[in-house]
């Protein structure tokens, strides 16, 4: 019997492995980078977004974050790419070291990201093909979502204070379970 040629090629060959742009990869992952009203801009983009120019690149857009602890939402703010990747800049240490225009930029756009009305009443939560179609009444107004019946959805933060997340990843908070009315609570018997 003849021996079979081997005809898979080397997966090495395939996708060679570039040991010197890993390594720079890494160290510039792990490098601490300081956003400072010296060394960076931010200005608003037509579309009501921040770009930022720093250390000689331009970027059209950026995401802002909080790091933690959230308790401290003007210290080390996190400065990333806005695509998937979302690949830190940078950050900035304490807001009050940038201009104060750009101080209100990155506090508007950390509310945007972490707009979390307060659900106030439910009215319906209906169960159907494994989604709850909720309407409910927040600190915001009425409100109807959508979150998917099984995963993460709806999340104990405390024993009273819950964390819903639809489908869009809009979050809502249930400050006190308990502060609601025995009919709504029952509507939410499914998620606790």
């Amino acid at each position: 019997m003849a021996e079979r040629e081997n005809t898979m090629p080397d997966l090495l060959d395939l996708h060679e492995f570039d040991e010197e742009a890993l390594k720079k990869e890494s160290d510039e992952l792990l490098e601490m980078r300081f956003l400072t009203k010296e060394n960076a801009v931010f200005a608003r983009t037509g579309g009501g977004f921040v770009s930022l120019k720093y250390d000689g690149k331009e970027y059209d857009r950026v995401g802002i974050y909080l790091t933690f602890p959230l308790t401290m939402p003007e210290e080390f703010i996190s400065v990333r790419e806005a695509d998937e990747k979302a690949k830190e800049i940078g950050i900035i240490e304490k807001l009050s070291g940038l201009e104060k225009d750009q101080q209100e930029m990155i506090r508007e756009q950390i509310k945007l990201r972490y707009f979390m009305p307060s659900i106030t009443k439910v009215l319906d939560v209906k169960d159907e093909y494994g989604y709850a179609y909720w309407n409910v009444v927040t600190t915001f107004g009425a409100c109807r979502f959508t979150t998917q019946m099984s995963g993460d959805a709806v999340i104990h933060l405390s024993d009273s204070r819950l964390l819903v997340t639809d489908i869009d990843g809009n979050r809502y908070e249930i400050p006190d379970f308990y502060r609601l009315s025995v009919m709504e609570r029952k509507k939410l018997d499914l998620f606790i």
